[in-house]
């Protein structure tokens, strides 16, 4: 019974493949009439309703360049970062080896070159052999290959991935529409250009699309470099990048490889001699994963992600967010940044040293902009952006705001307090208003009153305008304190800011304007790091640094008197070009007069004294020594913040350590960092040093001539000298 029962089985099933075999075939006749002759499958087939559903079809298929990467650059053509949503590198025909474009037209359409889009022939032959010994094979060429991958590849990069349709789950419409598309093509492009575009197209790996990638990321080399075997290898992934990967499936990969070097040397693309080596060629892989996005860049991973948010941030890029995100990860553009690579390698090696170990995760930055045309140079500091042990990780970028000027995220950790390095700009105020730099002050006073009469021709009061234009209540200072005992006493002006004296910059302060000293922070592009609201210099405590300011913009601010006053807004992009080669928006040099020449000549004269025998002077190594320089040191009032910032004509650096993370509420004081202890931490302790060794090596690549001296009117009459601190 279970004999008969077999035997008719089989039978039932051999007359099943017979008669599906005649339907496929009616089937077959009416696709290869209506898609190579219709007019005269419309003429005699009798089948007018699938060459209605046929003429009704699209025939047009637009073709735009696949999802392409981003790549960043250094001024100096370095990698710093890749973003892509799919890893490729589109590449022309001839940038790609023989063997990839012989075994890919051998392996998955040998008539590639004879059909006219889609191949009867093959069709036939595919379902004979499905029908009759119950196979899965396809009868794709590599023209409806490319129309389906096209059709995809659209559908992602609109974002509607549930529209994306895959072999297997095509229905006779699906495959009518392929075919109509694929004629349609043929006649619009060349051979070439339809291989071209499928090999730049086609699905490897996750991590690779099209062929350049795929080389890199298998075999880490290029497609034009491609080995036989290699070449092999790869054609044979495209029918199953899964099954046939051979990282996972090593023994049916190389099944794969050899059956499409069995199908060249049958097709007479390449010799027996070369078959049989190339069999006999193990399978070699050198796996090279292509990590996009900042947490991996090769450089710079803070200042990448400060070019991520310029980019997404701008509209000009885009007018919505899901498109500017589309144009950076699928737009293939080619930024060219301003980092100099040499300079930014020096900053991070100096903050990756600075706190050692640094299990209480003290922060540490060093930024660079060029006086003149405000580019960034370098932006480091001591985190990684993804958690590994023994290491501090952060998000956050230390060197920039919080927002952008149009209340755009930055992701910047918002500024710290600037401490002492503020009192360079109530200084330059003093000289602006005509004075001498080596008059006297009176730094013994340490109390001011309310009713303290301070000038303020604006009558601007804490934030809010009044009337007044005499004895604004900007505060009480009940009890000024200096850093060092031995300073409460009069002194030379010039004096007082070389040594960073508290009190001498109040007394500077009583003598002056306060809507002057407004203006001048706000012409050096100083404001908080916070939200981006101007610093209220009405308030008595942002002239010692109460407001926090983002190492970037004190950079710059001090730019500003390194280039004789002239101060040129921070940019980080020179050149965007998109994946034809357009141009796109950069960010332009933008420069205006912030500050009079002499004025600025007059502030270099005195902070050039600083590191020679100022608050600066125990730093080291010396750098003035080496090339003229000037610079500030700052101190929060909790120590928690610390600073110098320091210039040459060329080149501008702050330099910062403290508290970063935290909103500068941990105190400085009694602390062990790097297995030194420090009582109490100063500027010029830990962010001075690492200020040092970053200049000494960065500034002599830039211009390091002597600043113009302040003309002899501004110098005034010799004080007498004064003691200078102890240590």
């Amino acid at each position: 019974m279970a004999t008969k029962r077999k035997h008719r089985n089989g039978f039932g099933a051999a007359l099943g493949r017979f008669l599906g075999f005649l339907a496929a075939s009616a089937m077959c006749g009416v696709l290869a009439a209506s898609l190579v002759v219709p007019a005269v499958a419309a003429a005699g087939f009798g089948v007018s309703n699938s060459i209605g559903f046929f003429d009704s079809l699209p025939e047009e298929l637009t073709v735009q360049p696949p999802s392409q990467s981003t790549k960043v650059l250094t001024s100096d053509g370095q990698p710093i970062a890749t973003f892509f949503a799919e890893n490729r590198v589109r590449i022309p025909l001839d940038q790609m080896s023989p063997h990839i474009k012989d075994a890919i037209i051998a392996i998955e359409d040998s008539r590639f070159y004879e059909h006219a889009g889609i191949d009867p022939q093959g069709i036939v032959r595919a379902l004979v052999s499905n029908l009759t010994q119950g196979g899965q094979q396809g009868a794709s060429t590599i023209t409806q290959q490319y129309v389906t991958n096209v059709v995809n590849e659209a559908r992602l990069s609109q974002d509607r991935p549930d529209e994306v349709i895959l072999s297997g789950q095509k229905d006779v419409g699906d495959k009518l529409r392929e075919m109509k598309l694929a004629i349609a093509l043929e006649k619009k492009f060349t051979k070439e250009q339809i291989l071209e575009g499928y090999l730049n197209i086609v699905f490897f790996n996750s991590d690779a699309y099209g062929i350049e990638a795929a080389s890199r990321y298998f075999f880490s080399t290029t497609a034009k470099d491609l080995t036989l075997p290699q070449a092999a290898l790869l054609a044979g992934l495209v029918n199953s990048p899964t099954f046939y990967n051979p990282a996972i499936n090593p023994d049916k990969s190389i099944v794969r490889r050899n059956q499409v070097l069995s199908e060249m040397l049958l097709q007479g693309k390449i010799t027996q001699a070369q078959h049989d080596e190339a069999v006999a060629t193990p399978i070699e892989l050198k796996i090279s994963p292509e990590r996009q996005g900042c947490a991996y860049a090769a450089m710079a991973p803070y200042f990448c992600d400060y070019i991520s948010h310029l980019i997404l941030n701008n509209p000009a890029y885009g007018p919505s967010l899901i498109e500017r995100q589309r144009k950076l990860y699928r737009g293939g553009l080619t930024i060219v940044t301003t980092l100099d690579s040499r300079l930014q390698a020096a900053a991070q090696a100096q903050v990756d040293g600075t706190a050692g170990p640094n299990p209480d995760r003290w922060g540490a930055a060093l930024v660079t902009v060029q006086p003149g045309t405000g580019k960034i140079l370098a932006m480091a500091q001591n985190t990684v952006f993804l958690p590994e042990p023994g290491k501090f990780d952060t998000h956050l970028n230390f060197n920039v705001d919080a927002k952008d000027p149009q209340g755009n995220d930055l992701n910047g950790a918002g500024g710290f307090q600037p401490g002492s390095t503020m009192k360079p700009f109530t200084f330059a105020e003093w000289l602006n208003e005509g004075k001498s730099l080596t008059a006297e002050v009176d730094a013994s006073r340490r109390v001011y009153p309310l009713d303290f009469p301070w000038r303020s021709s604006c009558g601007k009061v804490m934030g809010a305008y009044s009337t007044a234009q005499n004895n604004p209540q900007l505060g009480a200072a009940d009890d000024l304190q200096n850093a060092e005992e031995g300073f409460y006493r009069k002194m030379a002006i010039n004096y007082g800011l070389y040594n960073s004296i508290n009190t001498a910059t109040f007394a500077t302060a009583a003598q002056l304007d306060f809507c002057g000293i407004q203006k001048m922070v706000d012409a050096v592009g100083l404001h908080s790091g916070l939200d981006g609201a101007p610093i209220n210099m009405h308030q008595l405590g942002n002239l010692l640094g109460a407001i926090g300011v983002a190492p970037l913009h004190l950079a710059n601010a001090f730019a500003t008197f390194a280039n004789d006053g002239r101060y040129c807004s921070p940019i980080a992009l020179v050149d965007v070009k998109d994946a034809t080669g357009g141009n796109l928006p950069a960010q332009p040099v933008e420069c205006r007069d912030a500050v009079k020449p002499d004025v600025a000549r007059g502030v270099n004269n005195v902070l050039q004294d600083v590191l020679v025998k100022g608050s600066g002077v125990w730093i080291n190594p010396k750098t003035h020594d080496k090339f003229p320089v000037a610079a500030k040191t700052g101190t929060s009032n909790n120590n928690g913040s610390t600073w110098i910032v320091g210039y040459t004509t060329g080149i501008a650096t702050a330099s910062f350590f403290g508290d970063a993370l935290e909103g500068q509420k941990r105190a400085g004081q009694n602390v062990t960092i790097n297995g030194t202890f420090y009582p109490r931490l100063d500027g010029y302790m830990i962010a001075g040093p690492q200020w040092a060794n970053y200049m000494l090596q960065a500034a002599p690549l830039y211009p390091t001539n002597p600043f113009p001296p302040p003309p002899p009117s501004m110098m005034g009459p010799s004080p007498s000298p004064s003691p200078s601190p102890r240590p």
